[in-house]
């Protein structure tokens, strides 16, 4: 009798911790590619092609004189003005590239600044305030004495850029650290992780959520800041980037080429969001367990 109750909750145990493991044993199987695009790429168009009805059905009914809201016709017509003439993906790619040139320069900078505030007390007590200071700061503000230090070229551009990409990368990462378990750290200390060692294989890792999020607010800042400068700045010598697209379209009384710019604006962010920042985020997600296909 005693032999069957000592094999019945011998069972019960195994089954218990079966059961447990069940629980821990996260599927984190990589998401079919058209599943990917049905959940992550499809919803955002449907959204574009809702706004794009609308948009239409205010114009047929003309709620508003076409001066105020031109019609989509000719919004098609400017950006097929500019495709014939070979024009339209100049104009995309000097601002695109100046924008993730000028995010990979504030990056290699916020990077080791985020480190060196959150790990050295000194450090942060002086220069933490003035990081969410600038954080804070309009990028607009910065275009006027960028100008009058560089003059209107490719340094004042990426100037604006990085005063305000930096502090948002540098202060995610500190958000990230912060929020480390302490045991963490000790854990990698006692294992020999200190210094540069233990910054590269305890703390980027842990504080890769934070830090994540720091980089695609510091892009939203590169991007805008880009943007208000080549609005404000515009030179030939330049060239021609969807934000001086947008300040020719007001100075020409253009109201398609401006809406124009706006669209194109918005399509690169949305690009740059699902091609870059979306699959990265997917796989720390996936890396901790915490992307479950349902």
């Amino acid at each position: 009798m005693a032999s069957t109750d000592t094999k019945a909750k011998t069972d019960d145990l195994a089954g218990l911790e079966a059961g447990l493991d069940a629980l821990d044993a996260v599927q984190t199987h990589r998401t079919p590619a058209r599943e990917v695009l049905v959940k992550k790429v499809l919803p955002p168009f449907i959204a574009v092609g809702l706004v794009l009805l609308v948009w239409q059905v205010l114009v047929a009914a003309k709620v508003t004189d076409e001066t105020k809201l031109p019609p989509l016709s000719a919004v098609w017509d400017s950006l097929s003005e500019m495709w014939l003439k070979g024009t339209l993906l100049e104009v995309v790619w000097t601002s695109v590239s100046r924008g993730l040139l000028g995010f990979l320069l504030a990056l290699a900078i916020g990077t080791p600044l985020g480190l060196l505030v959150a790990r050295v007390k000194f450090v942060r007590a002086a220069i933490g305030p003035i990081l969410q200071g600038l954080q804070s700061l309009p990028s607009v503000a910065w275009v006027p004495p960028a100008v009058l230090w560089f003059g209107l070229n490719d340094a004042m551009m990426y100037t604006v850029i990085l005063l305000g990409a930096v502090p948002s990368i540098a202060n995610g990462l500190v958000s990230g650290i912060d929020q480390i378990p302490p045991l963490y750290l000790r854990a990698g200390r006692t294992l020999g992780a200190t210094g540069l060692h233990g910054a590269r294989h305890v703390i980027m890792p842990a504080a890769l959520p934070g830090y994540l999020a720091g980089l695609k607010q510091g892009w939203a800042f590169s991007w805008r800041s880009l943007m208000a400068a080549e609005i404000i700045a515009s030179s030939p010598d330049l060239g021609l980037g969807l934000g001086q697209l947008l300040e020719n379209g007001r100075n020409n009384i253009d109201l398609p080429g401006v809406f124009l710019a706006i669209i194109l604006i918005l399509v690169v962010g949305i690009a740059i969001d699902l091609l870059i920042f979306s699959p990265v985020e997917r796989w720390v997600l996936r890396s901790r367990g915490l992307l479950v296909k349902s």
